[in-house]
């Protein structure tokens, strides 16, 4: 089964649509685990009605200490042996949960399958398709601009008994625990990346998202975190990381040269 955990805290915007999108992908095996912070809007009131008519749905509210430990307490809730987020603003395409759960059947314990997620402006325009291919941690060290990860987790799942081996999310970290938490499992875990697009991540105006993206604090805390991995490394595998980085930064640099004295 499939454990699919919403943390959310007035979400009322955004709440039913997610709901829906779980109800539309027809699958037969999954529960839903809504984990609301407390909200004093109407979101309760909406997954209290939805949880009326649908069993899949379970629910809880009362307040956290942030995203990291309502996550958390959705994971103890959790009954599946697979697990995925979606965020409240975020949702699946179609028929990914049946599709999940077949390849899952050819992976083993513990495991970790990712695919391709459209990421969407607040005006409704694709600007860009996540394809995280290369998941290796040494890869994921070189840095979003060089080695795309995963943009978000409506486009991952996972094994739940990953979080027997390192522990939950670190409830004091409110803003990057998916990137300590991809960093950790791809050293533990089977990775398996599908060329296919799972997941749709919307950056809306107002969301906490929106505003760290568009003071750089998320790129900022991205590469702090990535050099405190990188200075774990012994000292020839932090010089030939950062010999690799820069070459392929500067590969990149001439290809968009390339690439844009070609469209002149």
């Amino acid at each position: 089964m499939i454990s699919i955990i919403t943390p959310v805290y007035n979400g009322d915007r955004f709440i039913e649509d997610c709901i829906k999108n779980v109800i539309d992908q027809n699958c037969t095996d999954v529960e839903h685990i809504i984990v609301d912070g407390g909200s004093t809007d109407r979101t309760v009131e909406i997954i209290k009605n939805y949880a009326e008519q649908y069993p899949h749905i379970r629910w809880i509210s009362e307040k956290d200490k942030g995203q990291s430990d309502a996550m958390n307490k959705g994971i103890t809730l959790a009954e599946g042996e697979i697990i995925g987020f979606l965020n409240v603003d975020d949702y699946y395409e179609s028929d990914v949960f049946n599709r999940v759960i077949e390849i899952f059947k050819t992976l083993p314990d513990p495991s970790f399958l990712v695919g391709n997620c459209n990421l969407w402006n607040d005006r409704g325009e694709l600007f860009q398709i996540n394809k995280p291919r290369k998941m290796q941690f040494n890869d994921l060290l070189l840095g979003w601009h060089i080695n795309p990860f995963p943009a978000n987790p409506s486009a991952y799942f996972y094994h739940s008994s990953i979080h027997q081996i390192i522990g939950l999310y670190d409830v004091d970290d409110h803003d990057a625990m998916d990137l300590h938490f991809l960093l950790q499992v791809v050293q533990i875990a089977t990775v398996k990346y599908v060329d296919e697009t799972w997941g749709n991540f919307q950056v809306i105006k107002g969301t906490k998202t929106y505003n760290s993206n568009q003071s750089g604090q998320t790129l900022e805390r991205i590469e702090r975190i990535l050099n405190t991995y990188r200075q774990r490394l012994p000292l020839s595998q932090q010089l030939k990381l950062a010999f690799k980085g820069n070459f392929l930064t500067k590969k990149k640099g001439i290809e968009r040269r390339i690439k844009s004295y070609l469209k002149t």
